[in-house]
């Protein structure tokens, strides 16, 4: 077996099974999870029907690199919400999901030769893929801390000149996983400067860029744009799940520098994960439609609107800048105590902010936080923020 294995941390969410384990919560109080990012919203109409009448694609084996009308449709999007002008044959490729896009796209960039071994930056708190990516591919993870006052971005002034000679990869998400900070032009200005310094590849994860209140995100190849420079080093991730609610499709693109591109291509024809072409023309649909994006944004603001303030009395949190999540504060700072308590007398389950950070620079950012993702029904979330007021009071 790969050695690299054993050097995978368990999943959040297994870590939440062995906390809860053994504890019986009341049984009058219908269950309210909050703790997974899992879209509940309806599915879009526009995109289950596209899938239905592409069911003969079933037939046929489809290409890595995917249709030219996908790419397309993907391309104009870019244009209609960054401005960016991309080229579809060249500097466009779906993927499986960002999930599946992230980690297979470390495993193509990561050179293992050399006489030191190399280094993937990653935000911390952070999606776990990230992680496993990198230890996966024979790299060492460098968290870098994301913590309030540093507005939940990373200071990458806290990064040694020996680790940024060792990078190859920087991941970064904006808007973040579980904070919800955007990235600022300036923030995008120094991580460029970085780039050019020492030559490393952005990965930069937007699958969260569509959910959002008032100002839509600045995204990696917007700010390149704005700043005037080309896609080198620079690939963006992004998927349907969040925007169209509809995460078993399984569908998204990665847009950027066409040199990497062409190689990250020649891996996924050996990776084996070309998109159906039946899920391809469901994402054409989906690509194509904005009014039903513009409806779920409104219905995620009406529970951030019900749920943020009455949860904030009690709890420190804010808004985020975008994303379905709450960052919140715990009294005591025990996160895992906090959620353990929360579902043994409310039948809430929330993650433990701990659970999605590592203890780096003698700090765990994510302790004394809880995420909170408002993915269920308004009546739900409204009901789990009073029970919460409830618990906490």
């Amino acid at each position: 077996m790969n050695p690299h294995l054993e050097l995978l941390h368990p999943y959040p969410f297994q870590r939440l099974r062995q906390l809860l384990a053994g504890v019986t919560p009341p049984a009058g109080k219908p269950h309210i999870n909050l703790s997974i990012g899992e879209p509940k919203h309806p599915t879009p109409e526009v995109v289950k029907q596209a899938l239905i009448g592409a069911l003969d694609g079933l037939a046929a084996y489809p290409a890595t690199l995917g249709s030219e009308a996908l790419r397309r449709s993907c391309a104009d999007w870019l244009a209609r919400r960054y401005q960016v002008t991309v080229d579809p044959a060249r500097e466009v490729l779906p993927v499986c999901g960002s999930r599946e896009a992230l980690f297979s796209f470390v495993q193509a960039v990561i050179d293992p030769r050399g006489e030191t071994q190399p280094v993937l930056i990653s935000p911390n708190p952070f999606y776990q893929i990230y992680e496993g990516a990198a230890l996966l591919a024979g790299a060492v993870p460098h968290y870098v801390n994301c913590v309030a006052a540093n507005r939940f971005q990373p200071d990458w002034s806290s990064v040694s000149e020996d680790i940024w000679r060792r990078t190859q990869v920087v991941i970064v998400c904006s808007p973040g996983n579980p904070t919800g900070a955007v990235m600022s032009l300036d923030d995008w200005r120094e991580l460029f400067a970085l780039s050019d310094r020492y030559g490393f590849v952005i990965a930069s994860d937007e699958c969260y860029s569509e959910i959002y209140f008032d100002t839509p995100p600045l995204g990696g190849l917007e700010a390149a744009r704005l700043l005037g420079r080309g896609h080198e080093r620079l690939v963006m991730f992004t998927s349907l799940s969040k925007r169209s609610n509809a995460p078993g499709l399984r569908s998204g693109f990665v847009a950027g520098d066409a040199a990497i591109l062409e190689k990250f291509l020649l891996f996924r024809t050996y990776h084996g994960s070309a998109m159906s072409q039946t899920v391809q023309e469901a994402s054409i649909a989906a690509w194509n439609d904005e009014a039903h994006v513009v409806e779920n944004r409104a219905a995620y603001a009406a529970k951030f609107a019900a749920v943020t303030e009455r949860i904030g009395k009690l709890l420190p949190v804010s808004r985020p800048d975008a994303g379905f999540y709450l960052w919140a504060e715990v009294p005591g700072g025990d996160d895992a105590a906090f959620a353990r308590e929360l579902f043994a007398r409310e039948h809430i389950t929330v993650l433990p902010g701990s659970f999605l950070a590592r203890d780096a620079h003698g700090v765990n950012p994510g302790a004394g936080r809880v995420r909170l993702a408002l993915v269920a029904p308004l009546a739900e979330c409204v009901a789990a923020a009073e029970r919460i007021e409830h618990f906490v009071r």
